[in-house]
C-alpha cells in the first residue's frame, strides 16, 4: 500500500510508488520489489544455519564411534566426510547469502537516492528557502548508504544469526526431549533482551545521525561561504563552531558505544552454557545419553555465539538505519504547497499578466507584498522600482509560480497561475536574477540548460545578442570551456552575459530582468541595452532595475514602497503626479553628475 500522493512541483511518473507510512513500511515496501533476493536470501540463511548443526552432529557421532569397545573407524570416516560435503554446499549457500543481501543493499540505495532526488525537485521555493543545504546532502548521501550498511551487513547477519537460535531449539529434542529446556529458555531470553536492547539504542542512534546532519551542514555553509569567512578573517571562528559541532557528533557516537556496551545477551549466553552443560552431565551420569551425545549438545549451544557476537554489530546498524530512513522520511514526507497540476491548462502564453490584490508574507516574516493590482498587457515592458525589502522580487517570483499568492489571484492571459500546467507556464518564462547561478559545466551546456538539444549555432547566435560571444572565444577551450560551482570563475559581467544568453535560447513569452544588469560595466552597457530592446521586442518584459536607461523606455512602471503601489504609468506621468517617484528620480539625477557612480534608483 502507498501513501495517498502529496502535492509537488515536479513529479516523476515513473519511480516506484513506495508506502511512506513509516519508517519500517519504507523499508519493507522497497525490500518487497526484489523479491527473488529475499528468498535466495532466506534460502542462504537457513542452509548456512543447516550446515553449522551438521558439524557438531558428526563429531558427536566420531565420539561414539571410537568410544565403542571396538572402535568404528568407517563410522569416523563417514562422519569426516558428511562435514567436509556438508561445508562446502554452506559455503555455497553463505555465498548466496551475502550476494542477495548486497545486491538488495545496493540496489534500495539507489531506489531510496533517486525516490529522494526527484522529490527534493519537486519541492517549492517555500520548503528549500528554510532548509539547510548541508542537512539535505547529509540525508541525500550519508543517511541514504546507511540504508545499504543496514541490508548488506545488519540484515544479512541478524538473519544470518536467527538462523543458528533455531537448530539447537528443533535438534536438540532428538538428544533428549529434556535437553530442549536451556535452548528454549536462552532464546526466549535472548528475544527479549535484543528488544530491550534496540529500544535503549534508537535514541543514541538518532541522535548520531542528527549531529552528523548538523555537522555536515555547519561545514557545506563555511565552504559555501568561504569568501565571506576569508574576507572577514573568521577562520578561527567557524574552526571552532566546526569543532563544537564534530564534538557533538563524538559525544553521540561514545553514548551509542555506552549503550551497545550493555548488551545483555553475552552474559545470558555464559549462563546458559553453564547450565546447559550441567544439565547435560547429570543426563549422562543418568545413563540417559552418551558422551558423544553431550558433545553434539555442547556443540549445539555453541553455535549461540554467532548470534550474540555478531547481533551486537548487527542490531546497531539496523537501528542506524532505521534511524537514517526516519531522517530520509521526514524529507519525502515534507510539505509541499505548490502541485505541478498535470492537467492543467496547457497553451502558449500571449503574456498579459494580471495581479488582483495579491497578497504574500514568508513563513518567517512580515507581509512582502500587500493588495497589489496592476495589468501588463501583451508585448508591455513594465519597470518594477522601489526601495530594497519593497517585494520586487517576491512579485516577480508569483508570476511563474516560485510562490503562489495567499491572497488575490495572478492570472497570465486570463488564467489564474494555479490553473495552468505548471510546466507549460515556466516553459514560457525566464527569470534572470542578479544572483546568477551557473553550473559546473560547459560554457555550452550552461547556455543551453533551458533547451538541452540547441545546436552549436543556436547556442552562439544566443551568446551573439547577449554580447557574450568575444569573451568566451577569448578562452581557451572557448565553448567547451568548463565553469567553476556559481561560476565563480567569470567575472559578474560574464556571469549575467550568460544568463542573458541563456534566456535568449529559450525565446520565453514572459520575460523577468531581475536587477539582471547590474554587474555589466558602462562600455558593454550600450551593446547590453540593444541586446535587451531586441529580446524585449514580442513579448511581455518586467524589469527589476535601477538603471534609469532602462526605466525610460518601459510602457509602464510600477512603484512599491513597503509591499504595496505606491504609484503606477509611464515616466513622463510620474514625474508629474508622484512625489516618491520624483524624489528618488531626483537622487538620480543628481547621482548621474557624478563619474563615480552608476545610475541608481532605490532598489
Amino acid at each position: 500500500m502507498s501513501s495517498p500522493a502529496s502535492a509537488s512541483e515536479f513529479a516523476v511518473t515513473d519511480v516506484y510508488p513506495f508506502d511512506q507510512r513509516s519508517p519500517i513500511h519504507w523499508i519493507i515496501s522497497h525490500t518487497l520489489r526484489y523479491k527473488r533476493f529475499i528468498v535466495t536470501f532466506i534460502i542462504g540463511a537457513f542452509g548456512n544455519g543447516l550446515g553449522a548443526s551438521i558439524v557438531p552432529l558428526m563429531i558427536g557421532v566420531a565420539f561414539n564411534a571410537i568410544l565403542k569397545p571396538q572402535p568404528d573407524m568407517s563410522m569416523v570416516v563417514t562422519a569426516a566426510l558428511t562435514v567436509l560435503a556438508s561445508q562446502f554446499g554452506r559455503a555455497a549457500l553463505q555465498f548466496m547469502r551475502n550476494a542477495s543481501s548486497e545486491l538488495m543493499g545496493q540496489r534500495v540505495e539507489r531506489d531510496a537516492r533517486q525516490e529522494l532526488y526527484a522529490n527534493l525537485l519537486g519541492k517549492n521555493m517555500a520548503f528549500h528557502s528554510m532548509q539547510s543545504v548541508g542537512d539535505i546532502m547529509a540525508r541525500a548521501t550519508n543517511d541514504v548508504h546507511e540504508l545499504y550498511t543496514m541490508y548488506a551487513q545488519g540484515l544479512n547477519m541478524i538473519v544470518g544469526s536467527s538462523m543458528f537460535l533455531i537448530f539447537p531449539v528443533l535438534l536438540s529434542p532428538g538428544i533428549s526431549p529434556q535437553l530442549v529446556l536451556t535452548p528454549a529458555i536462552f532464546t526466549v531470553g535472548y528475544i527479549v533482551a535484543v528488544r530491550a536492547h534496540l529500544k535503549m539504542l534508537q535514541p543514541a542512534t538518532r541522535e548520531v545521525r542528527a549531529t552528523f546532519g548538523k555537522m555536515n551542514a555547519g561545514l557545506a555553509e563555511a565552504i559555501d561561504g568561504i569568501e565571506i569567512v576569508k574576507g572577514a578573517s573568521q577562520e578561527e571562528q567557524e574552526i571552532k563552531h566546526f569543532v563544537e559541532d564534530a564534538t557533538a557528533f563524538r559525544d553521540a557516537f561514545v553514548r551509542q558505544g555506552e549503550v551497545e556496551a550493555r548488551f545483555m545477551p553475552l552474559l545470558v549466553l555464559g549462563i546458559a552454557v553453564g547450565c546447559a552443560f550441567l544439565h547435560a552431565l547429570i543426563l549422562l551420569h543418568a545413563g540417559q545419553i552418551t558422551i558423544g551425545n553431550v558433545v553434539t549438545y555442547m556443540g549445539y549451544m555453541g553455535l549461540y555465539g554467532f548470534p550474540v557476537n555478531v547481533s551486537l554489530y548487527g542490531y546497531s546498524q539496523l537501528s542506524l538505519g532505521l534511524a537514517a530512513s526516519r531522517r530520509i522520511l521526514a524529507l519525502l514526507q515534507a510539505k509541499t504547497d505548490l502541485d505541478e497540476n498535470s492537467e492543467g491548462h496547457v497553451a502558449d502564453i500571449r503574456g498579459a499578466v494580471t495581479f488582483e490584490q495579491v497578497g504574500f508574507s514568508y513563513p518567517d516574516g512580515a507581509a512582502a507584498i500587500q493588495d497589489v493590482s496592476f495589468e501588463a498587457k501583451p508585448g508591455q515592458i513594465v519597470a518594477i522600482v522601489g526601495q530594497t525589502g519593497a517585494g520586487k522580487s517576491t512579485l516577480a517570483k508569483l508570476i511563474n509560480r516560485t510562490y503562489d499568492p495567499q491572497h488575490g489571484r495572478v492570472l497570465i492571459d486570463g488564467i489564474e497561475t494555479s490553473d495552468w500546467n505548471l510546466e507549460s507556464l515556466r516553459s514560457q518564462i525566464s527569470i534572470i536574477e542578479q544572483d546568477i547561478f551557473l553550473f559546473s559545466r560547459t560554457v555550452a551546456e550552461n547556455i543551453a540548460f533551458g533547451v538541452p538539444d540547441a545546436t552549436q549555432a543556436q547556442i552562439e547566435e544566443a551568446a551573439k545578442a547577449a554580447q557574450a560571444h568575444d569573451f568566451i572565444m577569448g578562452f581557451k577551450d572557448g565553448y567547451q570551456t568548463v565553469v567553476g560551482m556559481r561560476g565563480v570563475t567569470l567575472s559578474g559581467g560574464q556571469r549575467q552575459r550568460l544568463a542573458l544568453a541563456r534566456a535568449f535560447l529559450t525565446d520565453p513569452r514572459i520575460l523577468i530582468l531581475d536587477d539582471s544588469t547590474s554587474a555589466i560595466d558602462s562600455a558593454t552597457e550600450d551593446q547590453i541595452q540593444r541586446a535587451i530592446q531586441k529580446a524585449t521586442q514580442g513579448r511581455t518584459t518586467f524589469l527589476i532595475t535601477h538603471r534609469l536607461s532602462q526605466i525610460r523606455w518601459a510602457d509602464q512602471i510600477i512603484v512599491l514602497r513597503l509591499g504595496k503601489v505606491v504609484a503606477s504609468g509611464s515616466h513622463e506621468d510620474l514625474l508629474k503626479s508622484s512625489e516618491s517617484y520624483r524624489r528618488i528620480f531626483s537622487t538620480d539625477e543628481a547621482m548621474q553628475q557624478s563619474p563615480e557612480n552608476q545610475y541608481v534608483l532605490g532598489r
